[in-house]
C-alpha cells in the first residue's frame, strides 16, 4: 500500500444472486461491482459519479463492509498507520475500526431516528465506541455548533427540522467519532438547490479543518466537479474512466463520460453546441452485454468491441480510459 493512501480497493466485486422456483435456485448474479480497483490519497476527494444503477451505492457500501463482498481486497491505514484488510476482518475488529471510517446518507429524512433526539442521534456512536459521558456531552455541543446549528437544538427530533438542518445533524453525527474516512452517498441529492450549496461548502469547510478524505457518490456532474479532486466515472459496475477532475472535465476520453459532461446545462443557450444522446438503456447488470459494456449505446462502437472487454489503460498523468478509442 503506498504511503499517500489512506484507501487501496483492489479488484472488488459483489454480486448479488438471483433466485427463482420454490427451492429458491440460483439461476444468475447481478453484477452490481464487478473487480472495480480505486485508491484514495489523504485529505482527498474522490468522485464517484454514474446513471442510477451503475453500482455507486453499492461499492461505497462494500468499502464500509456494509454489505458482504464477493471477491476482492479494501485496504485501509487507520490513524496508527496501522494497515487493514477490511475485507477479512471479524466482527469485533471491524467494529473497532468503523469509528475511523463513517458515512453520510443520501435521504436526511428516513436515516434520522424520530424517536431519538438530536441529542441521541449525535451521542450513540460515542456510547457504542466507550467514550466517557462528560467527554461525550462535549464532544456534542463541539459537533452541533461545528455544523451550524444551535445548542438549543440538541433536545428537539428531527420532524422539527428542515432537510437541510437534517442533514446538518446527520453530517454532526458522522464526525462525531473523529474519522479519517468519510462515504458521502449523494447527501445533497435529496435537498432543493438553494440548500445544496451551503451543504457542500460545509464539507469542504470541514475537509480542511479536519484533514478529512471523502469517498464522494453523486449523479450530479456538476456537484462532483465542485467538490472532488479526482473523479471515477462508473457505467454497470465498472470503471470506465477516472483521473483529476481538470482532465475529466476538459479532456474526456471515454464515449460514455463525453455522453454525460455533453447533458450539463450550457452557460450560452444560443449556441450551435449539440449534446451527444446515448441511444438504448442502461446495460443490464444480471446480463450485460458481451465486450464492452457500453458498446450497444456507443456512436464509436465495432464489432471488436462487442467482442473484446476493455482494460483501463494509462493514458499518461494518472489518466485511465477503458476504451479502444482512447488517445
Amino acid at each position: 500500500m503506498q504511503n499517500e493512501n489512506i484507501l487501496e480497493v483492489h479488484e472488488l466485486s459483489k454480486y448479488f444472486p438471483i433466485e427463482k422456483g420454490l427451492f429458491k435456485k440460483v439461476v444468475g448474479f447481478v453484477r452490481a461491482v464487478d473487480k472495480i480497483s480505486i485508491s484514495i490519497k489523504r485529505g482527498e476527494v474522490l468522485g464517484i459519479v454514474g446513471e442510477s444503477g451503475s453500482g455507486k451505492t453499492t461499492l461505497g457500501k462494500c468499502i464500509l463492509k456494509a454489505t458482504e463482498i464477493t471477491n476482492g481486497e479494501i485496504l485501509f491505514r487507520d490513524n496508527s498507520e496501522n494497515i487493514h484488510n477490511i475485507s477479512s476482518l471479524n466482527k469485533k475488529d471491524l467494529r473497532r475500526l468503523r469509528k475511523e471510517i463513517n458515512m453520510i446518507f443520501q435521504d436526511p429524512f428516513s436515516s434520522l431516528s424520530p424517536r431519538m433526539t438530536v441529542n441521541q442521534i449525535i451521542s450513540e456512536p460515542l456510547f457504542m465506541h466507550n467514550y466517557i459521558k462528560k467527554d461525550i456531552q462535549d464532544r456534542v455541543k463541539y459537533l452541533i455548533q461545528k455544523v451550524g446549528l444551535q445548542i438549543s437544538h440538541l433536545n428537539r427530533y428531527p420532524n422539527s427540522f428542515s432537510g437541510g438542518q437534517r442533514q446538518r445533524i446527520g453530517i454532526a453525527r458522522a464526525l462525531a467519532t473523529n474519522p479519517r474516512l468519510i462515504v458521502a452517498d449523494e447527501p445533497v441529492s435529496a435537498l432543493d438547490v438553494s440548500i445544496q450549496a451551503q451543504i457542500l461548502n460545509l464539507l469542504q469547510e470541514l475537509k480542511d479543518e479536519l484533514n478529512l478524505t471523502y469517498l464522494f457518490i453523486s449523479h450530479n456532474l456538476s456537484v462532483i466537479e465542485h467538490i472532488s479532486d479526482r473523479v471515477a466515472v462508473m457505467y454497470v459496475g465498472r470503471v470506465v474512466e477516472s483521473g483529476s477532475t481538470q482532465q475529466i472535465y476538459s479532456n474526456p476520453q471515454h464515449p460514455y463520460t463525453k455522453a454525460l459532461l455533453s447533458a450539463l446545462p450550457q452557460p450560452e443557450p444560443g449556441s450551435n453546441f449539440k449534446p451527444e444522446i446515448l441511444r438504448g438503456e442502461v446495460a443490464n447488470p444480471a446480463n450485460p452485454p458481451s465486450g464492452c459494456h457500453f458498446h450497444p449505446r456507443c456512436i464509436q462502437a465495432t464489432e471488436f468491441c462487442s467482442k473484446n472487454k476493455p482494460e483501463l489503460v494509462d493514458l499518461g498523468n494518472n489518466h485511465y480510459s477503458a476504451c479502444f478509442f482512447s488517445k
